[in-house]
C-alpha cells in the first residue's frame, strides 16, 4: 500500500468486525462509521473514499439497496462485503449486486489486509486505464486529424461510416501513411471503444512465434513451453485487432487466420480446447495483395474475407496541402517530448519541407522534424537544422535530380531577386539572419554588380 492513509467507510460493522479491520490497518487509514441509509448517502457524497465495507444479514434489503446505489453512483468505489451468513446464495446475490468481494466473519486481519491492498490495487488500475482512454479519446479524435487535401478527406468521411461497424477493413497503403494510426482511431471511435485494442506488427514476428504470438500456446507445447501464453486473439476479445502488415504471414498461418474470421474460434498451440472470442479484425498492407494471390503467397479467399471494406491511404506527396499543418503538428509534439520551445519554421526551411516528395511519408517527416528540433538552437527552425536526403523540387525537372544545396541556392537567390538584392530584406524574408545569408552567399559564389564588393 501507499504511504498516503486510504480512506474507508465503514457500514454497520459490529464490534468484533471493527477489531480486525483495526487490527489489520493500523495507522495505515483513516476510517468513517456509519450505522444508518441516510448518513451512509450523506458521508458518499461529501466524502472521497477508496473503499467502502459494508456488514450485511440475509435479511437486510437496506443494505443491499444502498449497494445498488453505491454502484450507480460510484461505480469506481469497490464495496467489500461481510456477513455471519456464509450461504452460497447470499453471497452470489451480493457478488452478483455488484460487491467487490464478500468476507465471512469472523474473518482474519491477514485476509481482509490482502483483500483490501487487492481492491485498492485495481481501482488505481481501473483509473490509470480510465485517464489512458481518455487521452486516447483526444489521440484518435477523427477531428484532430490533419484532413487538407481532398484525398484524406474522402479517406476519413469514409472511415467514420466503417466505424459503426463491424466488419473487417483491410488498409493499404505506402509505408509511413499512417496505417497504425488510423485502425486506432476507428477503434476509439467505434461501439468497442471500451476493450482492448491490440496491435501485432505480422512482420516483426519470427514465423515459428508469431503462431503463438496470435493464438497461444498451452505448457509444454514446444520446447521453451515453460507456462501457458494467452494469445493477441483472446487478449483483443470484445475489442479490436490491428494486423498490420498481414502480406507478411505464411500461408499456413493465414489459413488459421481464415477460420478465426469465418468461425470466431481457434485453439492454443499444443492445445485442443475450442476458445471463442468476438474480435473485429483491421488488417493493413504495403504490398499488392492481388499480385501476391497471382505468385500463389496469399490466399484468395482470406483476401476476400478482410476486403469487407477496403481502405487505401493515399501518400503525403498525394496530399500537398497537409504538409505544412502536419509539420505544424509534428513540430509541437516534438517539442513538448524535448522539453523545447520552437514556435514554428523559417520560410526557407518550409519552403524546403513543402518541397520534398517525402518517399518515407508522415514518418519520414516526423523523424525528420524530430532531428531538427534536436538540432535547432533558436526559436525557429531554420534550414541547416533539416537534414534530408537529396531531392529534387517540383519545379526542377526530375530528370535532374538535384541536392538539396541547389534548391537551397535557388531560394536564397529568389529571396535577393524579390528583395531587389537588399541582403537585410532577404534575410527577413528566409527567416535567416543576415550574418547566417552572407555565409551562405559567400558558399554558394552568389554574386551581383550591384553590390558594393564585387565593383
Amino acid at each position: 500500500m501507499k504511504n498516503r492513509k486510504h480512506a474507508l467507510l465503514v457500514y454497520e460493522c459490529l464490534d468484533d468486525c471493527r477489531d480486525s479491520i483495526l487490527e489489520a490497518l493500523g495507522d495505515t487509514s483513516t476510517m468513517t462509521y456509519v450505522n444508518d441509509p441516510k448518513s451512509y448517502k450523506h458521508e458518499i457524497r461529501k466524502v472521497h473514499f477508496d473503499v467502502i465495507i459494508m456488514n450485511v444479514s440475509v435479511n437486510d434489503t437496506a443494505a443491499f439497496t444502498l449497494l445498488k446505489y453505491t454502484r450507480k453512483h460510484l461505480p469506481s468505489i469497490p464495496v467489500i462485503i461481510t456477513s455471519r451468513s456464509e450461504r452460497t446464495d447470499f453471497i452470489v446475490t451480493a457478488i452478483k449486486e455488484g460487491a467487490y468481494d464478500f468476507l465471512s466473519q469472523p474473518f482474519s486481519p491477514a485476509r481482509f489486509q490482502l483483500v483490501l491492498q487487492r481492491a485498492i490495487k485495481e481501482r488505481e488500475l481501473k483509473n490509470e486505464i480510465a485517464y489512458l482512454r481518455s487521452e486516447q479519446d483526444i489521440i484518435y479524435d477523427f477531428g484532430n486529424i490533419v484532413a487538407e487535401s481532398p484525398s484524406i478527406k474522402k479517406v476519413i468521411q469514409s472511415l467514420k461510416k466503417f466505424a459503426d461497424t463491424d466488419s473487417t477493413i483491410l488498409i493499404t497503403g505506402d509505408t509511413g501513411t499512417g496505417k497504425s494510426f488510423l485502425s486506432g482511431s476507428i477503434h476509439h471511435n467505434s461501439r468497442r471503444r471500451d476493450y482492448p485494442f491490440i496491435k501485432i506488427n505480422c512482420s516483426n514476428i519470427p514465423e515459428s512465434l508469431l503462431e503463438s504470438e496470435l493464438f497461444g500456446h498451452e505448457k509444454g507445447a514446444f520446447t521453451g513451453a515453460d507456462k501457458q501464453r494467452i494469445g493477441r486473439f483472446e487478449q483483443a476479445d470484445g475489442g479490436t485487432i490491428f494486423l498490420d502488415e498481414i502480406g507478411e504471414i505464411s500461408l499456413e498461418i493465414q489459413t488459421k487466420l481464415l477460420r478465426v474470421l469465418e468461425e470466431k474460434s481457434f485453439e492454443r498451440v499444443g492445445g485442443n480446447k475450442t476458445i471463442e472470442v468476438d474480435v473485429r479484425v483491421i488488417a493493413a498492407t504495403n504490398k499488392d495483395l492481388g499480385r501476391q494471390i497471382s505468385r500463389g503467397r496469399f490466399r484468395e479467399d482470406l483476401f476476400y474475407r478482410i476486403n469487407v471494406l477496403p481502405v487505401h491511404l493515399p501518400s503525403l506527396r498525394e496530399r500537398p496541402d497537409c504538409i505544412e499543418p502536419l509539420a505544424m503538428v509534428l513540430l509541437k509534439k516534438g517539442c513538448g517530448a524535448q522539453k523545447k520551445k520552437i514556435t514554428g519554421f523559417s520560410p526557407m526551411a518550409m519552403e524546403i519541407i513543402k518541397s520534398y516528395d517525402w518517399p518515407g511519408n508522415i514518418r519520414q517527416l516526423s523523424n525528420t522534424i524530430e532531428r531538427a528540433i534536436i538540432l535547432e538552437d533558436s526559436d525557429t527552425i531554420r534550414p541547416d537544422s533539416i537534414s534530408i536526403p537529396n531531392f529534387h523540387s517540383p519545379s526542377i525537372p526530375p530528370e535532374s535530380h538535384e541536392p538539396l544545396a541547389t534548391h537551397e541556392k535557388e531560394l536564397i537567390l529568389k529571396a535577393l531577386r524579390d528583395n531587389l538584392w537588399v541582403q537585410k530584406n532577404a534575410a527577413r524574408r528566409l527567416g535567416i539572419s543576415p550574418r547566417a545569408l552572407n555565409y551562405k552567399i559567400k558558399k554558394f559564389g552568389i554574386t551581383h554588380p550591384n553590390w558594393r564588393k564585387n565593383k
